[in-house]
């Protein structure tokens, strides 16, 4: 088991800013759902600013339904079936794909990491969904994750990294975990669970990516829940080689799946249907995400490619897969169309409704039936049909079709009317009442079949239509979303979250007119965070960063409702006290400055403590204006600074 990684030491990687991190979206949801009371709602309306990643967001829960379900098209389908921690992990899995496919360290390749990562993901996916070990989005997001070390090592020891590189592949018998440590002092391994268990994944999931490359060595846990899941992200790692490995390798690499499958305790037959399935979805996210991929494969064909090789059982459990893998696999044209579809057959006879049943069955759909129109009309309101057949007898039936014509829920409905009697005045009344289509009765199977073929495909270009309407309402209200975020960014300090002097002073003009109209009273602080330069100078501007971080969550937590905070320069923030005294706004000020005394960074070992000079105005009889009113605080601020920093300072008060 790998050894767990010095705290310093990964302290001191963090801090540095090099490691990779989740950028954007990404981060914005795993701060989002690292707050307890966050909804769905809240999510969803994050997720939408990143329509790529609404997209496979969708395209990972559809690999998680059953077959005869009805996929998922929209986002919050998605967050209803993936749940908050799925979704966090995706996010921070799709913002790495996105932000390091590409690199300095020239013996890493970036395109086979994520490739061979994104088969341990899916392989994870649907062998979970077999095992039932663990919720399988999960599985997908541990998968996707379980190499970061790599990434990690080739991003900020770039040079390095790729000598190391280099000198495996030289040297086949040496162990890279070994040499890894010999230069850095710590492994792939143990960084990765470092970074896994910095980003708030369950422990044991750190504990699976702690193990399930030394299998072979007999370290792994034994009994168990843990045990289970490094015996299947090492049988993931094996069908993950297996998929990216040459045509002559793969027949050997599959021997060793299998093997890993038994020791997983998931059965050959199961196997391969699961391998197929695996290398489809594979492809499929490949393509989705830009990655190159290699050419399709089988693996029924690699086990009938090489019969010799293979244990009797295998072949034969191979030739009964194939045919189902095939079935499933096989395209249909009418099959996004006829997904869900309900069709509804009224006639008297009973023949005649059996014969359009069985063709309906035939075709995929789901099917009622109704002796006459005044009873299926009944139905049609329960069962909402996509299809309609109706045997027109009398001028009943055709009163039923203008019914139905007449509601909302009717118009899309493909009516087909069997007409018991010919003639052209008898097939216009069925068309003026409503009907799509007509044919005579007695009908045979092949020609029901063709019009009904021609009705689905028909509805299922209504779907599509109706659809992309409301993608075009889900994108206009994604716009406008993405318009008042870009308006919110623009004046948002991306470090703290406050808003950014350009807010602070349209703010700060509207609450001086507030106050000049309503006689009121309006305050203002000047908060100096204490010695940025020096612990930029001494440790970095990351190490800055994170004490200005600090510092901004200590203001915010000690402010009300009705205060306004900005961050208006590199180490000073403004905060408005509308309707605040002086006395209130220096008891205040005073709260702030021993809120931020309070906190500690530690950087490198070392524990810096944190302080901030506060200066506080209040608008009386000798501020013009709300620019004098922020020249006062501002004073103040400075004041402090001179007399020793940490501390509040009121000009008025000294004045008097």
């Amino acid at each position: 088991m790998a050894r767990p990684l010095d705290i310093d030491k990964f302290e001191q990687l963090r801090i540095s800013g090099e490691l990779p991190s989740p950028r954007g979206v990404a981060l914005a949801i795993i701060k989002l759902t690292a707050e307890p009371d966050v909804s769905l709602a809240d999510l969803g309306r994050v997720i939408s600013g990143d329509p790529a990643f609404v997209g496979r967001l969708i395209k990972a829960a559809n690999g998680l339904i059953a077959m005869n379900r009805r996929s998922v098209s929209s986002a919050n389908e998605a967050l209803m079936i993936l749940g908050l921690p799925a979704v966090r992990t995706m996010a921070l899995g799709f913002s790495l794909l996105s932000n390091y496919r590409s690199g300095t360290c020239k013996s890493f390749d970036y395109n086979r990491f994520w490739s061979h990562s994104l088969a341990l993901a899916v392989a994870m996916q649907v062998v979970t969904q077999r095992t039932r070990i663990a919720a399988a989005d999960e599985m997908f997001s541990l998968g996707l994750l379980a190499r970061v070390g790599e990434l990690a090592l080739a991003t900020v020891y770039a040079e390095d990294y790729s000598k190391v590189l280099d000198r495996a592949g030289r040297e086949p018998q040496a162990d890279l975990q070994t040499l890894e440590r010999e230069v850095f002092a710590m492994n792939h391994t143990e960084l990765g669970m470092a970074m896994l268990r910095d980003w708030g994944l369950p422990h044991i999931f750190v504990e699976v990516v702690g193990q399930y490359e030394q299998v072979d060595a007999d370290v792994v846990a034994q009994g168990g829940r843990l045990q289970r899941l490094v015996l299947q992200l090492a049988l993931a790692r094996s069908l993950a080689d297996m998929c990216l490995g040459s045509t002559d390798q793969r027949p050997g690499l599959l021997h060793r799946v299998f093997a890993r499958a038994l020791d997983a305790a998931v059965e050959q037959s199961d196997m391969l249907v699961d391998c197929e399935r695996i290398i489809s979805l594979w492809l499929d996210w490949g393509k989705m995400l830009r990655l190159d991929m290699p050419d399709i494969f089988s693996v029924s064909d690699l086990v009938s490619e090489a019969p010799t090789t293979w244990p009797e059982e295998v072949k034969v459990d191979a030739l009964a897969a194939a045919p189902q893998v095939l079935s499933t696999a096989a395209p249909n044209p009418l099959a996004d169309k006829k997904d869900g579809l309900r069709a509804l057959v009224i006639s008297p006879d009973f023949a005649d409704r059996r014969k359009a049943v069985e063709v309906l069955r035939v075709l995929g759909l789901e099917t009622a039936e109704a002796d006459d129109a005044h009873q299926g009309l009944e139905k049609a309101l329960d069962v909402l049909p996509n299809l309609v057949v109706i045997t027109v007898a009398s001028p009943a039936d055709l009163e039923f079709i203008r019914s139905v014509r007449r509601i909302r829920v009717g118009r899309s409905i493909y009516l087909l009317a069997v007409m018991t009697q010919a003639g052209d005045d008898t097939l216009l009344a069925a068309f003026d009442a409503g009907a799509d289509d007509v044919t005579l009765a007695p009908f045979s199977k092949r020609l029901l079949a063709a019009r009904l073929r021609s009705g689905i495909r028909m509805v299922g270009l209504q779907r599509e239509l109706k659809q992309e309407r409301e993608e075009l309402r889900r994108f206009a209200a994604e716009l406008a979303v993405s318009n008042r975020r870009l308006k919110d960014a623009a004046v948002t300090d991306f470090l703290t979250g406050f808003k950014n002097r350009r807010y602070a002073d349209e703010r700060m003009d509207q609450a001086w007119l507030a106050a000049t109209r309503d006689s009121g009273e309006l305050s203002c602080m000047v908060v100096d965070f204490d010695g940025l330069k020096s612990i930029n100078d001494a440790y970095g501007h990351a190490a800055g960063d994170a004490a200005l971080k600090i510092a901004a969550e200590a203001l915010k937590a000690q402010l009300r409702r009705q205060e306004v905070i900005c961050r208006v320069g590199g180490d000073e923030f403004m905060v408005i006290c509308a309707n605040t005294g002086l006395d209130d706004a220096l008891i205040c000020a005073e709260r702030l400055r021993r809120s931020v005394a309070a906190r500690r960074l530690s950087v490198r070992g070392t524990e810096l403590t944190l302080s901030v000079s506060i200066g506080v105005a209040n608008r009386d009889t000798q501020t013009r204006d709300a620019e004098a009113l922020i020249r006062l605080a501002d004073e103040g601020a400075y004041v402090a600074k001179e007399q020793g920093r940490n501390r509040v300072i009121a000009m008025q008060r000294r004045k008097t």
